[in-house]
């Protein structure tokens, strides 16, 4: 592993947080607000040493720092980043300003604690995808729940509280498995909390004992992806986000539940992760196509979004569990292009709102004629959501199906389908809001303005750019994929010898 030079990691992730407090001292409303956008902007350009500096023949941890922080139980502040860790981070920082952009008119009042609910969450996220000791990684994970719970209860819509009370104890009892898990990790794998020891301890841990781990990290993740049937509390979060909680909702915080399957699942629990494989490609197909068959019948434009996330996050881990290289790497950009995609969806959402103050697609119609730029924009990530070729989608997708055939191809042909799905719903939708007959209402509202432009154009570069020039990203996953693939290499056969009283813990080999 590749130490840092200068604390670069601790400056990404904290930054935000110094924003946050210098935003304590300043009364004007106009000023925090610039702070937040310089803070967020910041923290942009400080982590795009990162991505210039990273060595891509490496699969080590690149950037780190490590230091002690609680001696006696071996927990130490350590964090560093692999190929799979780094767009994440990058992503995170990226989308951060433009969350603050489209919040400039939207939020009138408690600005600044909105601003600074924020930064803060940017510095959880960020700390989430960063850590390299566990109990560092959890109270990370943790912090993200307050600032988010905050978002949508103080600033959402009439159903805030139900919403954000739901989204909080869904993701609380998440936690409280993976705290389970990572305890039991941490007597097993030699009393350490270090998650590169921990990966390297993996082929030690008897499969009873990595089956019951994976349970609990299973149900955690999956309630943060969040995979069917733990999805329930997304569609309503969404509905009542503030358009800025949305977009974090869709193109952040979903990829953590995907990215602990990779991060921990997969290396650490190899025999285990082989035995839940069959479950979790039923579910993954069982998302994909349920959650494009209930955008199809949603009336609001969030919850047909919002559904359609459930269908996408489906793809990921699809791809994550069929053990292929094309699979695996397609996962990985499929989340970076969810994040892109679906935020920018929300962006839109959020821009008709502020002119007509609803969601319902029967409210809109012969959008286009008035509004031609915003009109363009919502094309194009449409036809990006259903994986249009040239486009983000289409890249992750591909992969993610190319992927699948090699190993399942029963499960990519089903999963397909919901390609098929996704064209329906959403050219369905821009139908009725671009196009047709021109409601009254709406005819005098103004177009796209400098600012808003500036929200979507960054994501409008990124998607024709991923889809017509994938490799860059590639070329940093691919190291770190092969070496994943590595440590779970032998985790199907071990487990083929084993029955299934074994596999449980009734009898269990020493």
């Amino acid at each position: 592993m590749s130490e840092a030079n200068y604390p670069i990691l601790s400056l990404v992730v904290f930054m935000p947080v110094v924003g946050a407090l210098a935003a304590l001292f300043l009364r004007s409303e106009v000023l925090v607000r610039w702070l937040a956008l310089g803070t967020a902007l910041l923290t942009f350009v400080a982590s795009l040493p990162l991505w210039m500096a990273f060595d891509r023949t490496t699969h080590a941890f690149q950037f780190i720092e490590k230091y002690e922080w609680i001696p006696t139980f071996n927990i130490n502040y350590a964090v560093g980043v692999d190929g799979i860790s780094l767009l994440l981070v990058l992503l995170t920082t990226a989308l951060s300003p433009i969350v603050v952009l489209c919040s400039w008119n939207a939020i009138d009042r408690r600005v600044k604690e909105f601003m600074m609910a924020l930064l803060l969450m940017e510095t959880a996220m960020l700390g989430v995808f960063v850590a390299l000791d566990f109990v560092l990684f959890y109270v990370f994970w943790e912090a993200m729940l307050i600032p988010m719970y905050l978002i949508i209860g103080v600033w959402g819509g009439p159903n805030r509280i139900y919403a954000a009370i739901k989204f909080f104890l869904y993701t609380l009892v998440g936690s409280l498995l993976l705290l389970v898990a990572m305890i039991a990790l941490y007597f097993a794998g030699g009393h350490t909390f270090s998650i590169p020891a921990l990966m390297a301890q993996a082929p030690s841990y008897a499969p009873a004992f990595q089956f019951w781990v994976f349970l609990a990290f299973f149900l955690a993740f999956a309630v943060k992806v969040p995979m069917f049937p733990f999805h329930t509390w997304l569609p309503d979060a969404h509905v009542e986000a503030p358009t800025a909680g949305s977009v974090i909702l869709a193109s952040v915080l979903l990829k953590m539940g995907g990215y602990g399957f990779v991060r921990f699942c997969l290396p650490m629990l190899p025999h285990a992760s082989a035995v839940f494989t069959p479950l979790i490609l039923v579910l993954s197909v069982i998302a994909i196509l349920y959650g494009g068959y209930m955008a199809l019948a949603q009336t609001d434009l969030k919850k047909l979004i919002a559904y359609s996330s459930v269908s996408h996050m489906g793809f990921v881990t699809l791809g994550i569990f069929v053990f292929t290289v094309q699979g695996i790497e397609g996962a990985m950009l499929q989340m970076i292009n969810h994040g892109i995609t679906t935020g920018a969806l929300f962006l839109c959402v959020g821009m008709l709102y502020d002119r007509t103050h609803s969601r319902q697609i029967a409210d809109y119609g012969g959008v286009a004629k008035t509004m031609p730029i915003f009109a363009t924009m919502l094309v194009i990530f449409s036809l990006s959501s259903l994986g249009l070729p040239a486009t983000n989608s289409f890249v992750g997708e591909f992969l993610v199906l190319l992927g699948a055939f090699i190993t399942r191809p029963w499960f990519a042909v089903v999963a397909s389908l919901g390609i098929i799905l996704a064209a329906v719903y959403m050219l369905w939708m821009v139908q009725r809001v671009a196009f047709g007959d021109a409601n009254p209402r709406n005819a005098h509202h103004p177009d796209l303005n400098l600012r808003e432009l500036a929200t979507v154009v960054p994501l409008l570069v990124a998607v024709f750019w991923i889809g017509v020039y994938p490799e860059p990203l590639l070329d940093v996953l691919h190291v770190s994929v092969d070496h994943l693939l590595e440590q779970t290499r032998g985790g199907g056969e071990a487990v083929a010898a084993l029955s299934w009283t074994e596999i449980w813990g009734f009898g269990a080999r020493p």
